[in-house]
């Protein structure tokens, strides 16, 4: 087994000297390795030196994992409101009735179970940032909502005949093309616009391959201090690896596979990683998946909406671990199999709890 051999001092190749300005740091949250010393990033650096200052809405536009929350985090920090609240809000990550709660707020008795009054994601950014991640996936009802927001500044938490003014700043980030979902009629125009006012477009770490060594460094320094594991020396097939791969994940890949690196102090994956082929053990691994029922019974008191929204998100479940098992767990031909982004299939699994399943089936992989 070839395993990553371990130094306190660490060499690796250096990025080439581009006189790239240090981005501001606050909060304990550290940006600077998004911008890397890549001239690729030199424009999306000029554009928010430009616009940061000022209160105008940014759209950040890019594919999954290219770093667009820290340039979002960035914008905030060197803006007028870096003392104020930032406040992040995954549009993709809750049901439409529970994101516009979370959005809104509301009031005690809007709903079963609204025991209290609760403050919305709008009201608790006041004075600060909003940055709504996955804008995209926004329900139409909602956008329409959010429109509103961002015309008035103004909303009524849900079960409240008063109205509530806020003081924010808007970032919303995507990796769909909004232009053409709403000419598909799927995204308002209206909102497009209004969200659209200033754009920066952040390109895939493909496009960005001089920023891998820095961000190396970064995360296996993190992930060292993190997990209290020596810090790896790569050796050079796999820095070879690491300069070849196309990164279809972006930077998110990258930190994942660094991550497993730090954690199994072993590099025996990342050449069956980069050439697509299944991680599959030598000896047969079944991850530990919840099985469903052959028979489902349903509780009529539920509701038929209820009962065959239930019955939808089981056959999901098995049709994703079905064809996961078909392909040996490669989760890009799977999402390729399933008609889905790449991101939606793992948002899919983690919804379905298979996401614990396949780290697991990985991490024996490697032992073996």
């Amino acid at each position: 087994m070839m395993r990553a051999s371990q130094s306190p001092a660490r060499s690796s190749p250096a990025p080439p000297e581009t006189g790239q300005p240090v981005p501001a740091r606050g909060a304990g949250f550290e940006v600077d390795w998004i911008f890397a010393r890549s001239l690729r990033m030199r424009p999306v650096w000029d554009m928010v030196e430009r616009v940061a200052p000022t209160d105008a809405t940014v759209l950040i536009t890019g594919e999954s994992g290219v770093g667009k929350e820290v340039v979002a985090r960035t914008l905030h920090l060197k803006s007028p409101r870096r003392d104020r609240p930032f406040v992040k809000v995954n549009c993709a990550a809750l049901p439409a009735e529970l994101l516009e709660s979370e959005l809104l707020g509301y009031e005690r008795g809007a709903f079963t179970g609204a025991h209290r009054p609760k403050p919305g994601k709008f009201e608790l950014a006041h004075g600060g940032t909003i940055f709504l991640d996955e804008v995209g996936e926004l329900p139409i009802h909602l956008q329409a909502k959010l429109l509103q927001v961002l015309q008035d500044r103004e909303f009524s938490p849900l079960g409240s005949t008063r109205d509530v003014r806020v003081d924010i700043r808007v970032i919303a980030a995507t990796n769909r093309d909004l232009a053409e979902r709403v000419q598909r009629g799927e995204f308002r125009d209206d909102l497009y616009y209004r969200l659209n006012v200033m754009s920066i477009f952040v390109p895939p770490l493909r496009d960005r391959r001089d920023e891998i060594p820095q961000l190396v460094e970064h995360f296996l320094q993190k992930y060292a201090a993190q997990y209290g594991r020596p810090e790896p020396r790569l050796s050079p097939e796999t820095w070879r690896v690491f300069m070849e791969y196309a990164w279809p994940g972006n930077i998110r890949e990258l930190e994942n596979c660094l991550k497993r690196i730090v954690l199994l102090e072993s590099e025996d994956f990342v050449a069956a990683l980069v050439n697509g082929a299944p991680q599959r053990p030598s000896v047969a691994v079944t991850p530990a998946l919840p099985v469903a029922p052959s028979r489902p019974v349903w509780d009529a008191q539920l509701g038929l909406k209820e009962i065959a929204r239930r019955a939808a998100h089981e056959a999901e479940g098995l049709a994703l671990r079905e064809v996961l098992d078909q392909v040996r767990w490669h989760r890009v031909e799977a999402a390729r199999r399933l008609k889905v982004s790449y991101k939606t299939l793992l948002q899919k699994m983690k919804q379905h709890g298979l996401g614990l399943a396949l780290a697991v089936a990985g991490a024996l992989s490697a032992r073996v």
